[in-house]
């Protein structure tokens, strides 16, 4: 399959804020997004602080953006601050240099959307955006 469905989108988002309920972690926001990084859904739990949408969307849109998880980009961010920053200006949906935005790849490893969590730590954002992807049976990216 060469996309994410309604109804896989649906279900990562379920299971990441499932999985965080069973963390015990703040309030998260989830964003599901094609490959052309548009939004296919998303969702924000009761007591979300203000512009999660936008962070969430940034972290699945910058990695698909850099063809590398917001994890890397954060460690890029730290090797190269200046080129990171610029990149806020040019990146229409944004990108947010911290873990939680997840690459979800087809069988060949090319990808066909992105999943991107925020409102806890960026770890515990990064465990919810993968136990979302493991839990509609897609592929979480190595990188």
């Amino acid at each position: 399959m060469g996309y994410i469905s309604l109804d896989q989108a649906r279900t990562i988002i379920a299971a990441a804020l499932a999985h965080g309920g069973q963390l015990g972690l703040k309030p998260l926001s989830v964003a599901v997004l094609d490959s052309g990084s548009h939004l296919i859904a998303f969702e924000r739990q009761d007591g979300s602080s203000t512009l999660r949408a936008q962070i969430a969307t940034g972290k699945a849109a910058g990695a698909l953006a850099l063809g590398l998880s917001s994890r890397r980009i954060g460690e890029m961010a730290a090797e190269r601050p200046s080129f990171v920053a610029s990149l806020g200006t040019i990146a229409p949906a944004g990108l947010i240099p911290a873990a939680g935005g997840v690459i979800v790849v087809d069988e060949a490893g090319r990808a066909i959307g992105a999943v991107g969590v925020t409102g806890d730590t960026s770890d515990n954002d990064e465990l919810c955006a993968l136990a979302g992807i493991a839990a509609a049976k897609l592929k979480a990216q190595n990188a």
